[in-house]
């Protein structure tokens, strides 16, 4: 099996960004899955109609819309920020949670107050994920944030060669997911940080592919319980190396029939 250096070497070598259309087609992708492990009801190709022409599909929730849209609008801040090599801060990861919630979030009331979830607060109250274990305790979750910030920074320097990169992206969203410190849009919100991250480092943007949510609760899941980062990066790179071989594979396809002149339109 070939090193996670060598595809991104190769493709790179594809020079897609070049090619029309590329860069919108996967940003859509990156969209429409992340929505999708949310429970987005969208297709892929309502996604694409919605996000280039404007156009809401029949028949599918107003939130499931706008759930599309918001992450669209988060993913373009993010490639804008990491192309600009701004340093990451908890103001910046709880403003692009805000633009993840920008439509959908709830008010939450409880004796601490009212919290406007689409405004990116940190959470005041305690919760569980799925199997009911809980997560940090509220009191925790801002210094938590607060360190897995710093030691992200800290690692973030300059000489980092593509593994090195790669890891600390991955370690990021598994980190931020541990922490849970927002109301909702934890999972959009740490893997659009890891998605950060390769921005930074001109890296290609991974996914989790919606298909395989079952794979990725369950290395959460194992690395949750185990305290071993294996288990998650384990499934994360099986889950980047399919995604960029696949779009290699098919780039390269369209090169041998020229059909890219007319822009970028296959769907993963």
């Amino acid at each position: 099996m070939k090193s996670i250096e060598k595809i991104i070497e190769q493709y790179k070598a594809l020079n897609l960004s070049d090619i029309v259309d590329y860069d919108k087609f996967n940003a859509i992708t990156v969209s429409h899955h992340s929505t999708k492990l949310e429970g987005s009801t969208l297709t892929e190709l309502e996604s694409e109609i919605l996000l280039n022409n404007h156009m809401t599909p029949k028949g599918r929730p107003l939130s499931d819309v706008y759930m599309v849209a918001d992450h669209a609008l988060a993913l373009s801040y993010v490639i804008k920020q990491a192309k600009n090599r701004e340093r990451i801060t908890v103001d910046l990861i709880q403003h692009i949670n805000a633009l993840v919630l920008k439509n959908t979030g709830e008010i939450i009331n409880n004796a601490f107050g009212t919290f406007d979830l689409s405004k990116g607060v940190i959470r005041k109250w305690n919760v569980q994920n799925g199997r009911g274990d809980s997560y940090p305790a509220f009191q925790k979750v801002e210094d938590k944030t607060k360190e897995l910030v710093a030691i992200i920074n800290e690692k973030m320097t300059d000489d980092l060669n593509v593994k090195e990169a790669t890891d600390l992206a991955f370690d990021m969203h598994y980190n931020l997911v541990a922490i849970h410190p927002f109301g909702n849009g934890n999972g959009r919100t740490s893997r659009l940080m890891m998605n950060y991250i390769q921005v930074y480092y001109n890296l290609p943007m991974a996914i989790v592919n919606s298909s395989d949510k079952e794979a990725y609760i369950q290395a959460l899941r194992n690395t949750d319980e185990t305290g071993n980062k294996k288990f998650f990066n384990d499934f994360m790179y099986d889950q980047y190396e399919k995604y960029l071989l696949h779009i290699i594979s098919k780039q390269e396809e369209n090169l041998k029939k020229n059909t890219n002149k007319g822009g970028f339109n296959f769907v993963f």
